[in-house]
């Protein structure tokens, strides 16, 4: 009973294994057509099952000396198990468990022993020993005499069977051998450039090739085994780990002559060959200091022609060796390495990126160490860093773009993530520096800068919209429309902190010599430049309101001039300059003596009108505010002379009680006190000098003359200091800035 369970259990074992195994279902439906033919096997099939199992096996065991492992695998096992049985069976209980037993043959492809390895026959010689004696048994079988046709029929379409089966693993065999031998070949190429220090792709374009050919041929053998049934211990199982293998030392390989050819064929591009518009360079201090207008007019010239440039593109990578690169990743992605491929070139292009920033001088510095530079350090970096970020969006980050889409354009939207990768770093790097700019504080000297900054993020809108147009990467763009909208807001509250910073410029002393005061250079120096940025302040200031002291209220000749004088920016000049008159006012009452205060206002009001007239400021200025500030300034020469040289030529006059000494001595002495005086105040402007000198001329010439005529027959000679042509000469050295000697004068 014990061993009638042992083979029960092996039976139901052999009965789960049956689905398992797809080349013999053919079989199976051969069996099937004969339904009278499978009733009866059943019914025999069924007593030798259960009853003669045990005995067949000790039958075995007892007459044949063999091991398990051979019974079911041999010719000669089968040959003597069918003759062993025949002396028990008879007619066609014997054809039907011989025809049952060449059927198990190839259902049950091994059976497991108790305490036993268990067998295997996917081997390609072991199934031809079970094809062989299962054809032998059915020739047997076909010699006995007493089979009906229905028998004879199903033993020739098993014959048959067999027979395919031959043919099949025959061709089996030699495609097995044929793979077998690829993979050496490639395998042997692949290993030749282990050993050679040799690069493959400086070895020249047949040894490139032959290289790729043999990496296609592993990934080929790979398929071709991945087709065929594996088990533990099968060859095609060793072959398959073996072409693996190589498979990953080519592709290492690959990585490596990747990295060289980008290395080796890398192309720059000169940055300062590439024409930008000049960024505005502008002196000044935080006190106000003097602007040296000669400074300023060469430096504030700004070539808005060249802020619409045209996008163009550089070759970063040597054109010829595109193909080279393309090879690679082709059979890299073939063969199921395209993370290591965009690895390795993201990691080699982010190089290269960084390089060119080296290049371009642009230093990492993190927001803490921004914010802790001194303005003239930081000045230099930001005119560092706006020409940087248009090469790099506009010229570079393009042409990398570009040369991603030539290597992975074929390979999907790897492109797209292998730029990204490659730029994203690099690119918010430059963005956290403009947002460390803007964090202020807003000095007004930081202005033209933030300016600078934000015409350049915003003349690059377009180009970063085609860079990082997918929605994946809207991260970037999204920072870098939030940075352009900061320093827009940066820029706005600098120049209203500058138009309070006027107004809050005070003076506890007067001005030496009544010249033009620093800060109305300053200031008309600052929006001389400022014209330079019309059109972003006019959209910065588009929606400030303001009160504008001196309204336009005629059209000036010329449509351009109307549109600038009633823009946003020319209200907004137009008020920072009413604003410095006010403060010019103030200090102008500093001065003890009132003669110079009106020195004072029509230098700086001369000055600021002949910035206007002689720069674009005119455009939002108007001729009316020329006409009425021409009007101011002559005003105040006028009051000068009334309030200098009227009291003096009164002296001149006979009012019947001063003797002519008197008069004559009274004169020259007040002439002489202004003399020494008004030759140390100063008129800088050569025209305007001159235009007040001959007008102070007109005014005390013709009276000093008119006084010497009419005592000319009294004596007058002995009291006459100075004649009419000397004192002309005199009145010429006022205004220089410099004390000048009394001349020799008559005696009296």
């Amino acid at each position: 009973m014990e061993h009638q369970h042992t083979s029960g259990a092996q039976n139901l074992n052999i009965y789960s294994r049956i689905i398992q195994l797809k080349e013999r279902k053919s079989v199976i439906e051969i069996a099937k057509k004969y339904n009278h033919f499978i009733t009866y096997f059943i019914t025999f099939t069924k007593l030798f099952i259960f009853f003669f199992g045990s005995l067949f096996s000790l039958f075995c065991l007892g007459f044949h000396p063999l091991k398990w492992k051979y019974i079911c695998t041999t010719k000669q096992s089968l040959e003597f198990i069918s003759r062993k049985l025949g002396f028990f069976l008879g007619g066609y209980s014997r054809c039907t468990f011989c025809i049952a037993t060449i059927i198990s043959f190839f259902i049950f492809p091994s059976v497991e022993m108790p305490g036993r390895q268990p067998m295997t026959t996917t081997t390609y010689e072991g199934e031809q020993h079970i094809i062989a004696a299962a054809q032998h048994i059915l020739k047997l079988l076909g010699e006995n005499k007493n089979l009906t046709g229905d028998f004879r029929r199903a033993l020739t379409e098993l014959d048959s069977h067999l027979s395919a089966m031959t043919i099949i693993n025959e061709s089996k065999r030699w495609g097995f051998a044929e793979v077998e031998e690829q993979l050496k070949c490639a395998e042997r190429k692949v290993m030749r450039w282990e050993s050679n220090p040799s690069l493959i792709w400086d070895s020249g374009p047949a040894e490139a090739s032959e290289y790729i050919q043999a990496v296609n041929e592993i990934h080929t053998v790979m398929e071709t085994l991945g087709g065929l049934p594996m088990n533990d211990h099968g060859r095609p199982k060793e072959l398959a780990f073996r072409a693996q293998c190589v498979q990953q030392i080519a592709m290492s390989r690959l990585e490596e002559e990747l990295y060289h050819i980008l290395v080796q064929h890398k192309q720059s591009f000169e940055s300062k060959n590439i024409y930008f518009p000049p960024s505005v360079d502008f002196f000044y201090d935080e006190s106000f200091v003097s602007v040296e207008d000669e400074i300023v007019e060469d430096t504030s010239q700004r070539d808005n022609s060249g802020r619409e440039s045209t996008e163009y593109t550089v070759d970063l990578i040597d054109p010829l060796v595109i193909p080279d690169i393309k090879s690679i990743a082709s059979v890299m992605f073939a063969s199921g390495y395209d993370r290591e491929f965009c690895e390795a070139f993201i990691g080699n292009r982010k190089e290269a990126l960084d390089e060119h920033l080296s290049n371009l001088e642009i230093q990492k510095l993190s927001i803490d160490d921004v914010l802790k530079l001194e303005w003239d350090t930081l000045s230099c970096e930001i005119k560092k860093w706006v020409r940087a970020v248009k090469i790099i969006i506009r010229v570079y980050l393009a042409s990398e773009k570009r040369f991603c889409n030539q290597i992975l354009g074929d390979f999907g939207s790897l492109d797209s993530y292998c730029f990204v990768e490659i730029s994203r770093a690099s690119v918010l790097y430059l963005l956290s520096f403009g947002e460390a700019i803007a964090m202020g504080p807003y000095n007004p000297e930081k202005l033209f800068r933030f300016l600078d900054m934000y015409e350049v993020l915003a003349d690059l809108h377009l180009d970063m919209e085609a860079l990082f147009s997918e929605v994946a990467n809207s991260y970037v763009t999204s920072e870098f429309h939030d940075l352009l909208r900061r320093l827009g807001e940066s820029a706005s509250t600098t120049f209203f902190k500058f138009g309070n910073a006027i107004a809050l410029d005070a003076s506890i002393h007067p001005f030496r010599r009544g010249e033009i005061h620093p800060l109305t250079r300053y200031v008309m120096n600052y929006i001389k430049t400022l014209t330079a940025y019309c059109d972003t302040l006019n959209l910065l200031l588009n929606d400030q309101d303001v009160d504008d002291p001196n309204p336009v209220l005629e059209t000036d000749n010329g449509q351009d001039i109307c549109t600038s004088t009633f823009s946003p920016m020319g209200c907004h000049l137009r008020s920072i300059t009413s604003t410095l008159e006010s403060n010019l006012i103030c200090k102008s009452k500093l001065y003890k003596d009132g003669s110079l205060g009106h020195i004072f206002l029509m230098n700086n009001i001369h000055y600021m009108v002949q910035k206007v007239k002689g720069s674009e400021l005119r455009l939002f200025f108007g001729d009316e505010w020329i006409r009425k500030h021409n009007g101011k300034f002559q005003q105040h020469a006028t009051s000068y002379e009334r309030a200098t040289w009227s009291a003096v030529v009164s002296l001149l006059r006979d009012d019947g009680r001063t003797s002519l000494k008197e008069r004559c001595r009274r004169f020259s002495n007040a002439f002489d006190d202004v003399y020494k005086i008004q030759t140390q105040w100063r008129v800088p402007d050569l025209h305007l000098r001159e235009d007040l000198q001959i007008s102070t001329s007109q005014k005390v010439i013709p009276a000093y003359r008119a006084f010497l005529g009419m005592n000319d027959k009294n004596g007058s000679d002995k009291y006459i200091k100075y004649t009419s042509d000397d004192m002309e000469k005199m009145l010429l050295d006022l205004f220089v800035g410099s004390p000048r000697s009394l001349r020799n004068s008559h005696r009296w």
